[in-house]
């Protein structure tokens, strides 16, 4: 041990503090207390079953076994890649959840009414599985209404038509919904904890029967009763709840006696919750408002979080880890990312434990990629969230401190099923304190955060108590907006922690030498008791920590400073030898716990395995890597993705690797050129042939968009057109009064409508961004040339974008909003006199629900002619067009551009490739045009040059080739203005790592 004279200041802080602790009285002249629970869990209310599922006030139980049920949720949906389903849900186990969720989203599913498919990208079979497989229970949301930023909310085009109000009761309504039950419920029964009574067992655990329903009319009341009654017949037997939008009370169980709650069939009340501040011009983060307390410590009542069902236990059905990103916006993913990121995620997700929410679910730990024509009008196509995992799949920083967070929970299972234990003594009134207990063992968890929680002081203070094994005066240090756990009177791997002011992030038990790793912030002071029978021997391999015992209390103190990572070996008084790893926070998140395995190095562990005496590891590397490992069990050879590693054995009883892990090797990507063109708007043409197009006609008109009187039904949806872009012919004759056109029309967020007149570009509309909620509606007015009154013939062509529906958040049927043209009227500029009738037509029934190209699906199928044509696909020969070169003049309406390109990503890594539009730093341009991305047929994302803010656009293995020839295809839609023209567009390496998973399927191979 250095001398005095040799100690960091750091640690010197640390020592001074301890000894100001130990030469105050034991108790204090406090100037605050911890916070006061309220009597709003009901303890004695006997437990629940279902099968292997169990819960009562205070948790869920699997086996009998209490569990904090943590949660990361993911949309299969938005990676159309299935063998990345399992490199995501590796890193959501690997960084300590226990449990995924998902959205399932009917209208993926179900292009026409009768018709479904879960086959390829949509084969949720193989994703549940596949989760089983992993090790993570499943939180199931089969809807029938998901919301999730989805066009439509989940709901398939088909639905638009259906004049029946959709989530009530309504026969029509109910009969479809029905269809999709019994589809996903088939599915999702053959993967329950409890088996489907047919041989069939999964993962499964909970199942949730509507999201977010609002409204609690006895119409609303009966169709939550059919939706239950429905899921029970499917042979649903697992626990089921409801998501409320916030905290309602709606939809809490029948045995819930609390005031003002809304009963429903449900035997768990669950909700949500997206508290915290924003992003703001230029990506900075404001840190808004404190984390409430939606618990033991809130008011109470229906309102309350999770005090409207006292006897069940606290469920997050959905807490905010991120939050989505609007057309026009300023932020940024990488905003949201800081913003609910590091810090954050201790405070608020820590006091929602401490409030006995013990079911927490990340929404979300993965975001993914809206491709096609999945996004609603609130979002455009990246859906990263600002998540733990990014949407090229990258491990975020954030990501560590829930792998830290998760490895307390793990570590110490007496968090599950906590209750409030009573008032502690704070010595700084800047500070609050939860302390809770566990009534089986009486350990007890103290979470420390700033008084309010989003306070920015920096203080150092003691917290008093009675613990478990005395009463203790313990020295702490807060500093600006964070939280900490105060683990005390627990034991672990065979040692008694009396307390700790470091956070416990792993136990390895085992019989020859039992390592437990804690952590704290860098250079802030720390201190861990421990208890023993007689005075042990405590040997400091590495790093500045000082110990002190207490032969009359058993108590071996050790102070410290968190410094990089501190090493101590503890040796008799009565207890097993144990390595203790003392780390600053950073340093610790190099640690991976997997079952017998602690690893200590990679970017990230997948798995570890003993077979034989050899352990077997595989993960990815960013770089060259060091590995450090501890293992339970005897290990003779190690290997890392299938090759050996030599290895020797250290001074802290582990093995570590003789030459570091290697790195991923880079390599080049290779320039976008030789680009092909062509004309893609022929239908603006007044002599292209529309003779097979549909004509407007008077068909029932289902949406609740008001119409003028006496207006045909225009809508697309009607026609069967849900998805994209669609084109509509009108002929009039000329004549005086063909002056002015109004059309009115819905496009979804930044939604556009273009017209021609006899082939030549009128205007274009565009509908305003820049709005978190953006209106999806308006009304197009253009002056017509002078042509248009030329006596004849003349042709009218519109093309609208639709970038979604609406969702049905306020169960509205806000969904059913007008998409395409609503009227349409040719008129005197001014005065008397009357419209110039138009005779109009819809594109042909080619596409819409009718598409061909059902592998893609859905999603990928929209209106222009090149798609309706396949120029999009690989293999489509596009010979006959034209030479061409990014940034040349282009004609008004779309000009599709094609090349192709090869890549050569080293076998053995994984690399994210995306697709790059200009300055990438800009959130907009100034030149104005949009990009249809189609990358080996598949849609892949719009790019709206002047509205922003997505440039890049992340093309995920298994769409692209990684090691192979790719093709690659832009519809490009442009008013034709000088300089409104195709920026650089090129690809660039988002991440490369040494690993990943296997995949095995080529791009443009569906």
């Amino acid at each position: 041990m250095a001398p005095a004279t040799d100690v960091p200041s750091s640690l010197m802080r640390a020592l001074l503090l301890a000894a100001a602790v130990a030469a105050a009285p034991l108790v204090q002249a406090s100037t605050a207390v911890a916070q006061t629970a309220q009597a709003t869990a009901d303890f004695t209310a006997p437990a629940q079953t279902f099968g292997r599922v169990s819960y009562d006030a205070r948790s869920l139980m699997i086996n009998g076994k209490r569990l904090v049920i943590w949660s990361s949720e993911m949309h299969p949906f938005r990676l159309p890649s299935p063998e990345l389903w399992r490199d995501v849900l590796q890193k959501m186990k690997a960084s300590g959840f226990n449990t995924v969720a998902f959205y399932f989203d009917w209208g993926y599913h179900s292009p026409k009414q009768g018709v479904y498919d879960f086959t390829g990208i949509r084969d949720l079979d193989l994703l549940l599985k596949m989760s089983e497989e992993e090790g993570l229970y499943v939180i199931v949301r089969p809807g029938p209404y998901a919301n999730a930023e989805l066009t439509r909310g989940g709901f398939p085009g088909w639905l638009v038509n259906q004049r029946a109000p959709s989530r009530t009761d309504s026969p029509e309504y109910l009969a479809a919904a029905d269809e999709w039950m019994t589809q996903i419920n088939g599915i999702i029964a053959r993967h329950q904890i409890n088996g489907d009574g047919k041989g069939n067992q999964g993962s499964v655990i909970l199942y949730q029967i509507e999201n977010e329903l609002a409204l609690t009319t006895p119409a609303h009341r009966r169709y939550m009763d059919h939706l239950y009654a429905k899921a029970r017949a499917d042979g649903i037997n697992v626990p089921i709840f409801h998501n409320d939008q916030g905290r309602n009370g709606y939809w809490a169980p029948e045995t819930s006696p609390v005031d003002k709650v809304v009963h429903g069939p449900v035997d768990l009340y669950a909700f949500d919750g997206y508290p915290g501040g924003t992003c703001t011009v230029g990506g900075q983060v404001t840190r808004g408002a404190a984390a409430p307390d939606w618990g033991f410590y809130g008011p109470g009542g229906a309102k309350g979080g999770a005090s409207a069902s006292p006897s069940t236990p606290g469920f997050m059905a959905e807490i905010g880890g991120g939050w989505f990103d609007y057309w026009g916006s300023n932020g940024g993913y990488e905003c949201n990312a800081r913003q609910r990121g590091e810090r954050f995620q201790r405070v608020f997700y820590g006091v929602n434990l401490a409030n006995g929410i013990t079911l927490q679910s990340i929404y979300v730990g993965f975001g993914g990629t809206s491709w096609g024509w999945l996004a609603a009008p609130v979002v455009f196509t990246s859906y990263d969230y600002g998540a733990a995992i990014s949407e090229a799949r990258e491990i975020r920083p954030k990501a560590e401190e829930m792998k830290q967070l998760a490895g307390l929970l793990e570590s110490v299972p007496d968090l599950a099923g906590m209750i409030p234990a009573g008032p502690v003594e704070i010595s700084s009134p800047n500070i609050q304190v939860y302390h809770n207990r566990s009534p089986e063992t009486d350990a007890r968890f103290l979470l420390v955060t700033h008084k309010p929680s989003n306070g920015q002081t920096n203080d150092d203070f003691t917290v008093t108590a009675s613990l478990p094994d005395g009463r203790y005066v313990v020295p702490m240090t807060l500093n600006g907006f964070d939280a900490k756990w105060l683990v005390a009177g627990v034991d672990l791997a065979g040692q008694r922690l009396v307390y700790s002011t470091s956070e416990v992030q792993a136990v390895l038990p085992s019989a020859r030498q039992p390592v437990v790793l804690i952590h704290g912030r860098k250079d802030e002071p720390g201190q861990t008791m421990l208890r023993f029978a007689s005075a042990p021997t405590v040997t400091v391999l590495e790093g500045q920590v000082r110990s002190a015992f207490d032969a009359a209390a058993g108590d071996l103190k050790l102070d410290y400073a968190h410094q990089g990572l501190a090493r101590v070996k503890i040796s008799g008084g009565g207890r097993p030898d144990l390595l203790l790893l003392i780390g600053e926070e950073k340093e610790a998140a190099r640690f991976w716990r997997q079952g017998d395995v602690l690893v200590r190095g990679p970017a990230l562990l997948r798995h570890a395995r003993i077979d034989r005496g050899q352990l077997l590891l595989t993960g990815d590397t960013r770089e060259a890597t060091p590995l450090e490992l501890w293992s339970s069990q005897a290990v003779r050879s190690v290997r890392w993705n299938g090759a050996t590693v030599a290895t020797r054995t250290t001074a802290s009883g582990g093995l570590e690797a003789r030459s570091a892990l290697p790195g991923p090797a880079d390599f080049a990507l290779p320039v976008l050129t030789n680009w092909r063109a062509a004309p893609g708007s022929p239908e603006a043409k007044p002599d292209f042939d529309d003779r097979d197009w549909q004509a407007i006609d008077n068909r029932a008109y289902a949406s609740n968009t008001l119409r003028p009187d006496g207006q045909p039904n225009m809508l697309m949806d009607a026609y069967g057109f849900h998805e994209g872009d669609v084109w509509y012919r009108g002929r009039f004759e000329g004549g005086p009064n063909a002056e002015t056109i109004e059309l009115f029309y819905g496009a979804g967020g930044a939604g556009m409508l273009q017209l021609f007149l006899d082939g030549e570009l009128v205007g274009q509309d565009e509908l305003p961004t820049g709005m978190p909620r953006p209106i999806t509606t308006g009304m197009a007015r253009f002056t017509l040339p002078a042509a248009a009154r030329t006596p004849g013939p003349h042709v009218l062509s519109v093309m609208v974008r639709n970038n979604g529906h609406n969702w049905n958040l306020d169960a509205n049927d806000f969904h059913k909003e007008a998409r395409g043209l609503v009227s349409a009227s040719v008129g005197p500029r001014s005065g008397p006199g009357f419209s110039a009738p138009v005779a109009w037509k819809i594109q042909g029934r080619q596409g819409g629900e009718d598409f061909t190209d059902t592998v893609r699906g859905v999603a990928n199928n929209g209106g222009l002619f090149g798609e309706r044509n396949g120029w999009h696909l690989p293999q489509f020969d596009d010979t006959g067009w034209s030479a061409a070169t990014v940034g040349q003049p282009l004609q008004a309406g779309v000009t599709w551009y094609r090349t192709g390109f090869d890549l050569n990503v080293p076998q053995g890594q994984d690399a994210s490739i995306a697709l790059a539009f200009g300055d990438i730093d800009k959130p907009r341009s100034d030149t104005a045009y949009r990009v249809l991305i189609f990358v080996n047929g598949w849609h892949m994302g719009q790019f709206i040059a002047n509205v922003g803010p997505q440039r890049v656009f992340t093309l995920p293995e298994g769409i692209l080739n990684a090691r192979g020839h790719n093709s690659i295809a832009l519809a490009v839609s442009t008013d034709g203005a000088p300089g409104n023209v195709l920026e650089d567009v090129r690809l660039i390496t988002q991440r490369n790592v040494r690993g990943g998973v296997q995949t095995t399927t080529e791009g443009g191979r569906r």
